[in-house]
């Protein structure tokens, strides 16, 4: 299977592209040049937002092309017109393209939001909706539309299980938000990688919510996980949601991954996956994905690559002890 890679450096991109190697797939990988991609690739280099920065594209066959495009959709419908030659086109979207509120057990023919194929800055739902449509314009019944919730795993570059990861490392009294059996719905990585590839192997179309089945795991067992893999001494403090609301602590950013109960955690949570449940996605346990990840962060030297177009997450230390000190 020969595919192109559109990133493959980063996070989803390189867990997709190191998957495929494994397969003995012959890979190419289109980036800026910014980071090393995986030994074994072809690499191409250019800038899809600058003038003939797809040139190095101009030529070449493919049966699969990739794309985790999160900016104006203009780059991918720019893209996909000028790989139309292609066999298929698979796009990284996001389940934040359906419309806010979504309650649970929405599938995929939930409404979306508005996008355009032409459109070029604009916010991310409107972004990955647009990129939705550019590839749909392009290569119709030969699109896949890859909807991912929360991701987390190895490389993650948002920052998300990492903070938690360290902050549990240092030891002591940790804020831990509750009800400790609230449920998360989330999607390893390199399962999302697998579902990806495998979809592309049995000629999958359309959209497809990708994340784990909701309850996957709770915060309970999140957290926990992550006092076992880092042998930490960490006490985790459970304090109810409205004491950290009346703190004035965000969630999702200062405390990620975590959403007290609500619409917000609804909508992110309680997705509807049987469609892709019926068509072999399979998640690990989250011991395994908390784990995997802190081995990779200790392999780094402990810091994670941030996203410089995305926000740090985490809760300030003094804001901490403010909350436990009551």
């Amino acid at each position: 299977m020969r595919l192109l890679m559109l990133g493959g450096t980063e996070f989803v991109g390189r867990a997709i592209t190191e998957d495929a190697l494994t397969r003995g797939w012959d890979v190419t990988v289109f980036h800026r040049g910014r980071h090393e991609p995986p030994g074994g690739v072809r690499s191409l280099h250019g800038d899809r937002t600058a003038e003939d920065g797809l040139k190095a594209l101009e030529d070449g066959e493919w049966d699969a092309v990739l794309d985790t495009w999160s900016g104006a959709p203009s780059a991918v419908r720019d893209t996909a017109r000028l790989l139309s030659r292609a066999g298929r086109y698979v796009y990284i979207s996001s389940r934040s393209v359906y419309r806010f509120p979504t309650s649970v057990g929405v599938d995929e023919g939930a409404d979306v939001v508005d996008g355009s194929p032409d459109a070029g800055d604009v916010d991310y739902p409107a972004a990955k909706r647009g990129g939705e449509l550019a590839a749909l314009d392009v290569f119709g019944d030969r699109a896949l539309l890859v909807r991912a919730g929360l991701i987390l795993g190895p490389y993650e570059n948002i920052g998300r299980l990492p903070w938690w990861l360290k902050r549990i490392a240092q030891g002591g009294e940790v804020l831990a938000p509750g009800p400790r059996d609230t449920g998360l719905q989330y999607i390893d990585v390199r399962d999302l990688a697998i579902w990806t590839l495998d979809a592309i192997e049995q000629g999958l179309s359309g959209p497809y919510n990708l994340v784990s089945p909701p309850a996957h795991t709770t915060m309970d067992e999140l957290l926990q996980a992550c006092v076992q893999v880092t042998g930490s001494d960490a006490a985790l403090v459970w304090t109810p949601p409205e004491t950290i609301l009346e703190a004035g602590i965000q969630p999702w950013t200062d405390l990620p991954i975590w959403l007290p109960p609500g619409e917000d955690h609804d909508t992110l949570h309680g997705a509807n996956v049987s469609k892709a449940l019926s068509t072999g996605l399979r998640c690990r346990p989250v011991q395994e994905t908390v784990a995997d990840t802190w081995a990779w962060l200790q392999s780094i030297g402990g810091q994670a690559p941030q996203r410089p177009d995305r926000p740090a997450v985490g809760l300030a230390p003094g804001k901490e002890a403010e909350v436990l000190r009551g």
